[in-house]
């Protein structure tokens, strides 16, 4: 498992320099969630692939991140997801400013995401949780 871990860390990015800070990444993730869950909700209701966009959107943010951009990239997610929900239902959904079909739309295209929200926000925090105790240590050993 370390290794593979390794490996990623030693690919070269697509970025030049140290990587995206914490707008870069919130931009990144509001972009590609909102591309994909339009394309998915002009064909039909929101599901896989807009879970899928999150996931992605996810492990872009750890990769492309700076160090220590860690905790907005786990944070942004369900927001960016929100914000982009609220932006189709009013557009290219057409409920417009018809508060009871708004509203039903908006609690059916967020339960459509839940599943994926929850599995992503469990892993991103249990490997934002690994990052930090591992930077806790280092500083630690470098202390004694």
């Amino acid at each position: 498992m370390s290794t593979n871990i390794r490996a990623l860390s030693s690919m070269p990015k697509p970025i030049k320099g140290r990587g995206l800070t914490n707008p870069g990444i919130v931009i990144l993730q509001l972009l590609l969630i909102l591309f994909l869950e339009t394309i998915e909700y002009s064909l039909a209701k929101v599901g896989i692939i807009t879970g899928i966009a999150i996931w992605i959107a996810l492990l872009g943010g750890f990769y492309l991140g700076r160090s220590g951009t860690t905790f907005a990239t786990v944070v942004n997610p369900p927001i960016a997801f929100f914000i982009s929900s609220i932006i189709l239902i009013g557009t290219v959904g057409g409920a417009g400013l018809h508060m009871t079909k708004f509203g039903l739309d908006l609690v059916t295209t967020l339960g459509g995401g839940a599943p994926y929200l929850v599995i992503g926000s469990v892993l991103g925090w249990a490997w934002h949780l690994y990052l930090s105790r591992g930077k806790a240590e280092k500083v630690s050993d470098q202390q004694l």
